[in-house]
């Protein structure tokens, strides 16, 4: 029985017997934790300052604008250029960008403005670090059918940190200030970069260089992404969802303070719940033993993040809002995980990081209006008016998704019995194997 679970917990965990990846998850275990602590500390901190959810909405869209606008043109720079360095470069200046947050705030001379100009460089960076760091994760990985495996564990990093960061916030915003988080923030890049820097044989993924003008390859980029029917579903869907649905997490302080009466430990504890939904989510993807079937999954996720939604508008106890909250994380967490494996699988590798840029523009880049729209909606007709409207409108998103699955999954076949996904090319394959056998060795 022993044996059976450490098969079963080898073959979750099996993308990080590749090196590189393996540097790369243990760093980024470490800096997600600081970013998870920033991101709660930080909207904590405009609500202390200012009471406002609108201002919390302004701060969001501050970070996030800056991914929707640099979005093409990070993209084209992604598939023209070395990532890796690329990768250093965009860790190494986030990590000054969260000293400055930590100087600013621990000197007490931090204000909504410079939090505002600090989220707006840190939106930036994360232009160009999300589709590098997107594109960079399959040059870490040799075979492509490891790809979904290496995706739902760098999720399930990302959320094990969103599960543990905004409980450590709230331990420390109460017990002294959010400049601590700020400054662990900041020391913990010093981890991804030693992981980076400590990579071998890193290939340089640029196969864009010299293939036309930049301008060129932007639009080439538009017409693949959005011309090819699986991908632009795929990114319509989380669009939608992060316009009307991802803001949430934006008015969470205002739950904590206003619905449920409590403080940071409240808001640490909602977050957290989240997280965990997320968690499970991410872990339940890492041990499937394909990406056959995802397309499927993706409006089902929708649909449980959309009811999540729903349900927490109406949860009035905090203890009946919790498991409400997890429901909320699993459904985002698989639909945005399962969503990034299809591209990743489907994509042409010359292109990857123009479409991956359009992914993250998709996720990021719609976010900002949304948690504008979310925060102004909210002072008109309460928070939890507004995340029963981005409920609804989630099922909406996902209904229609579900119609146009059947034309997904056939454009989507092709690509998968080229690859050699689909059982029945494999079970061709071994046929022919066995037919070139010599009758007598049979």
């Amino acid at each position: 029985m022993s044996s059976d679970r450490g098969g079963s917990l080898a073959f979750v965990l099996r993308a990080l017997a590749y090196r590189n990846y393996r540097l790369f998850f243990g760093g980024q275990v470490i800096s997600l934790l600081g970013t998870w602590i920033t991101t709660t500390a930080t909207n904590w901190l405009v609500y202390r300052l200012t009471g406002s959810a609108l201002l919390l909405g302004v701060v969001g869209f501050a970070g996030q604008f800056p991914a929707f606008l640099l979005g093409p043109v990070a993209g084209v720079f992604v598939d023209r250029h070395d990532r890796h360095r690329l990768l250093v470069a965009t860790q190494t200046v986030s990590m000054l960008q969260s000293f400055a947050l930590a100087a600013l705030t621990l000197s007490g001379h931090i204000t909504v403005g410079w939090i505002i100009a600090l989220s707006v460089v840190q939106g930036m960076v994360n232009a160009f670090d999300m589709p590098t760091r997107q594109a960079f994760l399959i040059t870490m990985i040799e075979r492509r059918e490891d790809l979904g495996n290496a995706i739902a564990l760098n999720s399930s990093m990302v959320n094990a940190a969103r599960l543990i960061g905004p409980t450590i916030a709230g331990f420390v915003i109460a017990a002294s200030s959010e400049g601590w988080c700020f400054l662990f923030d900041g020391i913990s890049y010093v981890a991804v970069i030693i992981a980076l820097l400590r990579m071998r044989d890193v290939r340089s993924a640029a196969p864009a260089v010299g293939r036309g003008s930049a301008r060129a390859q932007l639009a080439e980029g538009l017409r693949y992404a959005f011309g090819f029917g699986p991908i632009r579903s795929i990114i319509l869907l989380l669009a939608v969802v992060s316009l009307v649905g991802v803001p949430y997490s934006v008015l969470m302080p205002v739950f904590a303070t206003d619905v449920f009466h409590g403080g940071p430990h409240t808001l640490g504890f909602l977050m957290t719940a989240a997280g965990c939904g997320a968690l499970v989510g991410a872990l339940w993807l890492a041990s499937r033993r394909s990406v056959r079937g995802l397309s499927r999954i993706i409006p089902i996720a929708t649909s449980i993040f959309g009811g999540g939604l729903i349900l927490f508008s109406f949860a009035s106890v905090f203890w009946l809002a919790l498991p409400c909250l997890v429901i909320t994380g699993f459904g985002f967490m698989v639909q945005m995980a399962s969503s990034n494996t299809v591209i990743q699988t489907i994509v042409d590798d010359e292109k990857r990081g123009r479409v991956m840029s359009f992914y993250m523009m998709a996720f990021l880049g719609t976010a900002p209006f949304g948690s504008l729209i979310a925060g102004w909606l909210s002072e008109k007709i309460g928070a939890p008016h507004t995340l029963l409207i981005g409920g609804i409108c989630c099922l909406a998103g996902a209904a229609v998704f579900a119609r146009a699955l059947p034309g997904i999954r056939q454009a989507i076949r092709p690509i998968y019995v080229r690859l050699g996904i689909l059982p029945e090319v494999r079970a061709g394959v071994a046929e022919v194997a066995a037919l070139s056998v010599p009758p007598e060795r049979r």
